[in-house]
């Protein structure tokens, strides 16, 4: 398992437009990843599991992947959120 955590910096928190950019870039990878904010956590492939979650600006999630690929996708999926100001 590979996994990093980031302090959430999008004004609107995990609103629709960077959750489908995460769970674009998720579904490129075979692992199981998942995001975790606080208590709950969803499958970041789902972007109606990310929705859910209403993380909001300032909060602190984890994004762990499990698999073959995992390392790639952790870089990848951290790489999304920074180039798009999400974290």
């Amino acid at each position: 398992m590979t996994s990093f955590t980031a302090k959430v910096i999008d004004p609107v928190g995990l609103h629709a437009r960077p959750a489908s950019v995460l769970t674009k870039e998720a579904s490129k990878y075979a692992s199981e990843i998942k995001i975790k904010c606080g208590d709950k956590e969803g499958n970041l492939k789902s972007i109606m599991n990310v929705m859910a979650l209403a993380v909001k600006t300032g909060a602190e999630i984890t994004i762990e992947a499990n698999g073959e690929d995992e390392s790639a996708a952790i870089e990848a999926i951290e790489k999304a959120m920074k180039d798009n100001s999400i974290i």
